[in-house]
């Protein structure tokens, strides 16, 4: 015999046990949402099916036949179990528990994701964040990634993009001592000239070439210097020591020219680029604990807790 009940018996047998539980055809009716006329064709399909009568009907009232109450108290627990489990699994889909794998820049990470930390945790119990901090471009589908926060310009194309924060721009800086010692650029092109502290993108074999905007169009420095790094954070520390001229994004520096312990160069050519987002594959069926993610970083401000700064 077949396991897989077919959906016909289990509609009919849903129906019969309706009935069969609330003597009452018109309430198994308002129960089951369907009209009483149709529910009676369907239980008297089924005792069609069966060969079995198992319900004495009245103008008055309902009752079981001996057959019917011997099926109904086999068929009652299973039913019962049946949709306990698919009320379990409607629960499970509705409460975000399971893993979320996350790729994000370390930047992107200390502003998006640090912070609401505290009150995702709360909110979510169930929900374990696994979080890989690396500013190489990976394939999010292909690496396993649920999600990842990086600048616009890396996203794949088949990816849903949502965008987290204002564009940004990279910017010439650095000490007034370098300045006094090897003077001022008067244009990116005399970069070259420089001790230039160089970046490199993880995975790539060759230095980050500077990006500048001149008369509506990007052109790239091929700079030169005594360092080169593959940790943004290294490069600026380098920068404020004084080892040379940095290209870091402008928000990272604006205390420090505030201060004036680093001079910003040639802004006339810094345009701004796409900044941060946050993107991840399209699906027809996104689980609670993804969703739960992408909500928490793009409204921090519903976390419980105080405000993420």
């Amino acid at each position: 015999m077949d396991p897989l009940l077919p959906a016909s018996d289990y509609n009919q047998l849903r129906a019969f046990v309706a009935v069969a539980e609330l003597r009452s055809f018109s309430r198994a009716a308002e129960l089951l949402g369907v009209s009483p006329s149709a529910l009676s064709q369907t239980v008297r399909g089924f005792e069609e099916r069966v060969g079995v009568q198992l319900l004495h009907r009245t103008t008055r009232n309902v009752a079981l036949t001996q057959a019917g109450e011997t099926l109904l108290r086999r068929v009652r627990p299973a039913v019962s179990e049946l949709g306990e489990a698919i009320g379990q699994l409607r629960h499970s889909r509705e409460r975000p528990a399971g893993t979320v794998r996350v790729h994000a820049f370390r930047s992107a990470a200390e502003r998006y994701i640090l912070p609401i930390l505290p009150g995702f945790t709360a909110a979510c119990p169930d929900v374990v964040l696994d979080i890989t901090l690396d500013d190489t471009v990976v394939d999010v589908v292909a690496g396993g990634f649920d999600a990842a926060i990086r600048i616009g310009e890396v996203i794949e194309r088949d990816m849903i993009a949502v965008r987290l924060g204002p564009e940004l721009r990279h910017v010439a800086v650095a000490t007034p001592g370098y300045l006094a010692a090897h003077g001022c650029p008067a244009h990116p092109r005399e970069l070259v000239q420089h001790r230039c502290i160089r970046w490199r993108w993880p995975g790539h074999a060759a230095p980050y070439a500077w990006e500048f905007h001149e008369d509506g169009t990007w052109f790239e420095v091929a700079v030169d210097g005594p360092l080169i790094v593959n940790d943004k954070d290294l490069a600026l520390r380098a920068t404020r020591q004084g080892i040379g001229i940095g290209f870091p994004v402008e928000e990272t520096v604006r205390a420090d020219i505030a201060a004036g312990r680093l001079v910003p160069l040639l802004e006339r050519w810094s345009a701004p680029f796409p900044g941060l987002f946050l993107c991840y594959p399209r699906q027809r069926q996104m689980a609670p604990a993804l969703r739960a993610f992408i909500d928490a970083v793009r409204r921090p401000e519903a976390l419980p807790g105080p405000s993420p700064v």
